[in-house]
């Protein structure tokens, strides 16, 4: 099927009232991830900033309504929220952590009790630490230096 020339229009449209709405780029994150999300809370006259530290869970959708749902633990009890990303009311987000995942939506993380310990991504290299142990567990130890013959045996006579 083709488009006709007003739907067409349409889209462009949209796309145009979408933009003015979306906001700068955020970091590089997803599902796994730690992050601390800066939020403006209203108070009377004035506004502040609070922080909401946890794991992503999901990110979901494209474009002005794109969400993301946040995980963290607090007293015990567990706390979810979810951020529109191109709201006015996020201020910043910051990536603490970055995770290997081999799933898209971390739901399994609601039963977890305690910690939980996702594998974390060494710096630079987009191996996990796990994955950096095993590459050192091959790789032969290194030999010590060995004193000299002369000063290691006594001299018979």
């Amino acid at each position: 099927m083709t488009r006709s020339a007003s739907e067409s229009a349409g889209s462009t449209w949209l796309q145009r009232v979408t933009a003015g709405s979306r906001k700068a780029a955020y970091p590089q994150f997803g599902p796994g991830d730690q992050v601390r999300v800066w939020c403006r809370i209203p108070e009377r006259d004035r506004t502040r900033l609070a922080p909401f530290e946890g794991i992503v869970i999901r990110r979901r959708g494209s474009g002005i309504s794109e969400t993301v749902t946040i995980r963290r633990v607090t007293y015990g009890e567990g706390v979810e929220r979810i951020f529109p990303l191109h709201a006015p009311v996020l201020e910043r987000i910051e990536v603490l952590r970055r995770a290997k995942v081999h799933r898209a939506r971390l739901y399994f993380l609601r039963t977890k009790v305690g910690k939980t310990r996702l594998a974390a991504e060494t710096k630079g290299t987009g191996k996990s630490q796990d994955e950096g142990r095993q590459a050192d567990a091959q790789r032969p130890a290194p030999q010590e230096p060995q004193a000299p013959e002369s000063q290691a045996q006594p001299a018979s006579s």
